[in-house]
């Protein structure tokens, strides 16, 4: 927390919180008595015409996520949205973020990354997304449950045994950590260490060669089940697109699989 914010926070009218019982834990050990109402992803564009209404006749309203940042995997895209389109000024008070915090200290390329939240639990959009991260030239973040961590180890080390990964756990708590290495390293340490708590995912770039020389990436989507029962033009176009690589590459490779 920042000066900041705990003053902002002291000052609205109202803090819309996406879980006020977690909330109020904050507000307390900070002094903070300012009111609030429950505003989530499930009821905020509900809460929308309120907001508007009490904004509009002059109340500053602030919003906060149970932790990290407001709308980074957390609630607020349609409340920000719907006020930006009613000409309402939104101020970002800088705080906590899981995603930043985790590459500032990863000892991995930063001048380029993508987030990709959190994946898919299974099926072919999962592996679409695997496929596209191990071949991306950027730093690769995902967020991760401790409970599907090795699995998506293990997903990962099958496309790249050696790719790099850093594991990033309970970031700015007590018992924060940093797990890094060959991906076939760091599923040892989890084998060992039965991983706990919040978790940021790391990937490093791939290498230039491995940009390059991606067919068996390729190759692994073809065979996706979902793109196997296209015919062959449709199925070059469905993983040219998903890989972002040249059409005729991928339809090369079904002539010559």
């Amino acid at each position: 927390m920042t000066y900041r914010a705990v003053e902002t926070l002291k000052s609205v009218a109202v803090i819309a919180a996406e879980d006020t019982r977690n909330s109020r834990k904050l507000l307390q050990h900070y002094g903070i008595n300012t009111p609030m109402i429950t505003v989530h992803e499930h009821n905020e564009q509900a809460m929308l015409d309120s907001l508007l209404t009490r904004l509009n006749s002059g109340e500053d309203i602030a919003l906060i996520s149970d932790a990290g940042t407001p709308l980074i995997s957390d609630p607020g895209y349609r409340l920000v949205s719907g006020l930006r389109r009613e000409a309402i000024r939104i101020t970002p008070i800088p705080g906590a973020s899981s995603i930043l915090t985790a590459l500032c200290a990863a000892g991995l390329p930063t001048d380029h990354f993508r987030y990709a939240g959190f994946l898919a639990r299974s099926g072919n959009n999962r592996r679409e997304a695997l496929n596209r991260l191990i071949g991306s030239d950027e730093t690769s973040i995902i967020l991760e449950s401790p409970r599907r961590l090795l699995a998506t180890l293990r997903e990962i080390q099958k496309l790249d045994n050696n790719r790099e990964v850093v594991v990033a756990r309970e970031l700015t708590k007590l018992y924060e950590e940093f797990v890094s290495g060959p991906v076939h390293e760091v599923i040892t340490h989890f084998e060992q260490h039965e991983p706990r708590g919040e978790i940021v995912l790391l990937l490093a770039p791939a290498s230039e060669e491995a940009v390059d020389l991606s067919d068996q990436q390729i190759i692994a989507c073809l065979n996706a089940e979902a793109m196997q029962a296209l015919p062959p033009s449709a199925r070059a176009k469905a993983v040219a697109k998903t890989l972002d690589v040249p059409k005729s590459r991928v339809y090369a490779l079904i002539n010559n699989t």
